[in-house]
């Protein structure tokens, strides 16, 4: 029986939560490594605190029809209630005691993408985000499901506006191209039987909840995939779960996510895809089936993936006990490392891992956590949040999931050497 050493713990916990945490970790150190995982998996539910005020969307999408004019207006109020949201967002972030399922819910955020700049509907993408959250380790079928009835994905997508008179191919072709089959596994005749099956799927004027429109419904039979019928949208998702290739799609993205991003092993992902399709779409044995592969734990799988623009300044104060930015300022700093919450920079969301560094996001990243590390460490974020009193050996452990770079601090002290590992190009990678 493999029981977790401090390395393995730190693993299991960074590439999981928000930042490898002290506490979380040596709760773990020693455990057999089955029993870790479903520790991480199973934690206690931590929900976000109320919303903030959004406008209803029978105020914004009226102003943004009316015209020009109306359309700005709606636009200004969009971007001021957005920033709330995100706020929101990131201070759940910064709390929460359940950090896998909301590294989960960024992850479902990052494949289910919507954004502000295009729904001008706040309120729409906070359902959005509690739907993900509550399916975050869930069952994907009913996930994928729920959000083809989304309001903020059939605003975002224009699903909405697929009508029988003038079908809009958008949604069906991102629900084959990036939500289950992938490019190559279907054709653009497809695309178009998906966008008949989907037509007269709309939204309520009065209130912007999903409803059917059976007079805008094309009865046409066409050809999916190989089946011939009289389709709508739920079939149609239903013929695509059983695809094996949806379930391989769905797998590589988190084996990219959470054992490595440009190193596949092809036979090992359709094995855990086949139990995946098994399981009807379990996302949590799924997780439970990654995390207990021997390619989670090998050494050339760790410090292989680029933190996250969140990871970064959430997860390290998470981690450390400095005082954290103002919510307002952390809304900035996403904008700056290119990961504005609810706004995704197309509908692939966000590259990630090498694409989060460049020139100019390296510099805010070593200038916030330069900033950060000069801190005062009795304002802490947390009750009782201190330093590890443990060897220097030990604290590079857990601070760097590779060796340092540079040249660690001559001058003793605790502090300096952490701020040195701060500040090493190794902190980067998780």
């Amino acid at each position: 029986m493999q029981v977790l050493t401090f390395s393995d713990a730190r693993h299991l916990v960074a590439r999981t939560g928000l930042g490898a945490e002290w506490e979380t970790i040596q709760r773990l150190v020693g455990k057999p490594r089955a029993v870790a995982v479903d520790l991480v998996l199973n934690q206690p539910i931590s929900l976000p605190g109320a919303p903030p005020a959004m406008s209803p969307w029978n105020k914004l999408e009226p102003l943004r029809q009316v015209n020009p004019q109306g359309r700005k207006q709606a636009w200004v109020i969009a971007q001021q209630e957005g920033k709330l949201l995100q706020g929101w967002w990131l201070n759940h972030l910064i709390r929460t005691r359940s950090p896998v399922v909301e590294r989960m819910t960024l992850f479902w955020h990052g494949l289910f993408t919507s954004s502000i700049q295009k729904t001008l509907q706040p309120s729409f993408l906070y359902k959005q985000n509690v739907l993900l959250r509550h399916y975050a380790l869930g069952n994907f079928r009913y996930l994928l499901h729920e959000i083809a009835k989304d309001p903020a994905m059939l605003v975002y997508l224009d699903g909405h506006q697929n009508m029988r008179s003038s079908p809009n191919e958008n949604f069906a072709r991102e629900l084959l191209e990036l939500f289950t089959l992938g490019r190559g596994y279907y054709r653009e005749s497809d695309v178009k039987a998906a966008t008949q099956a989907f037509t007269g799927w709309s939204l309520d004027p009065n209130n912007g909840t999903f409803v059917k429109r059976p007079d805008q419904h094309s009865s046409k039979r066409v050809t999916f995939l190989g089946r011939t019928g009289q389709f709508d949208g739920d079939e149609i998702i239903d013929i695509l779960l059983q695809h094996p290739r949806t379930a391989e799609h769905i797998v590589t993205l988190l084996w990219r996510e959470f054992i490595n991003p440009v190193r596949l092993d092809q036979g090992i992902i359709r094995h855990l895809a086949q139990a995946f399709r098994q399981s009807d779409y379990d996302i949590r044995a799924l997780m439970r089936a990654l995390l207990n592969h021997e390619a989670f734990w090998v050494k050339y799988n760790r410090g292989t993936i680029t933190k996250s623009p969140i990871e970064i300044l959430i997860g390290t104060i998470r981690m450390v006990p400095y005082p954290q930015e103002g919510i307002t300022e952390l809304v900035n700093l996403c904008r700056l490392l290119g990961q504005e919450l609810f706004d995704p920079p197309n509908v692939k969301g966000w590259a990630g891992d090498q694409h989060w560094v460049n020139s100019q996001t390296l510099l805010v990243r070593t200038s916030y956590l330069t900033k950060l590390s000069r801190g005062n460490l009795n304002r802490r974020v947390f009750t009782g949040l201190d330093l590890p009193q443990t060897s220097n050996e030990r604290l590079q452990e857990w601070m760097l999931a590779v060796p340092a770079v540079n040249p660690l601090p001559r001058i003793p002290g605790d502090r300096r050497l952490v701020r040195g590992l701060l500040l090493d190009p190794a902190f980067q990678v998780v």
